[in-house]
């Protein structure tokens, strides 16, 4: 594995991001010569589970579901204000 010091990482952060990601290979970031990082490409990213519809077998729908559940007549707001 290529190893790189801190201080020239930081120089070239970014010409060293784009050169994991083109060769797919990581770096080792070292400080004193120790490591302190791997800087790694990402792994494959798994297809996204299609939420939309799962539950289209499963679920029954009976009557209104966006309609009020009750009388419009019961709601407090719905009803004049008692003029004083």
């Amino acid at each position: 594995m290529e190893e790189i010091a801190i201080s020239k990482f930081k120089a070239t952060c970014l010409a060293v991001l784009e050169r994991v990601r083109k060769t797919g290979k990581p770096i080792l970031v070292t400080r004193f010569g120790k490591p302190i990082a791997e800087v790694k490409p990402p792994s494959e990213a798994k297809p996204r589970i299609r939420r939309l519809g799962t539950l289209a077998s499963k679920i029954e729908i009976h009557g209104d579901i966006v309609g009020p559940i009750s009388d419009i007549s019961d709601w407090e707001a719905a009803q004049k204000p008692d003029k004083e």
